[in-house]
């Protein structure tokens, strides 16, 4: 199951500097033997709420594979240049299975907040 990266970031200035190029010049080979290949990248554009900045989609085949190029010695020594040099809300998540429904899904949540509350459907 692939796990996705998300990165809301936010460059000073709205360009990088020379260390977020240098960055950006070395984190697609730290990436790309963990399977890690990028799906989106840009403005964003914004249909509700707000989101300043651009937007950072990449996926991964797995979560072991995404959580072992995060703390890989060779993307931890370049980190501290996307850190130093951007704003970053940075998460990873797990994608669906190939059954799973929203409906299902709150089908779900009733059930857990019924067996919380002693009740049953």
């Amino acid at each position: 199951m692939s796990t996705y990266l998300i990165n809301h970031l936010r460059i000073p200035g709205d360009v990088p500097n020379e260390e977020g190029l240098s960055y950006l010049d070395q984190v697609e080979a730290t990436a790309k033997p963990y399977g890690g290949k990028w799906l989106a990248q840009g403005p964003a554009t914004v249909v509700e709420g707000a989101w300043a900045g651009s937007v950072v989609l990449m996926e991964f085949p797995d979560r072991a594979a995404a959580d072992s190029w995060y703390n890989s010695p060779e993307y931890q020594a370049i980190l501290p240049l996307r850190a130093n040099n951007s704003i970053s809300d940075l998460i990873l998540v797990d994608s669906v299975g190939p059954d799973f429904t929203v409906a299902g899904f709150a089908q779900q949540v009733r059930a857990a907040i019924a067996a919380a509350s002693g009740t049953s459907d």
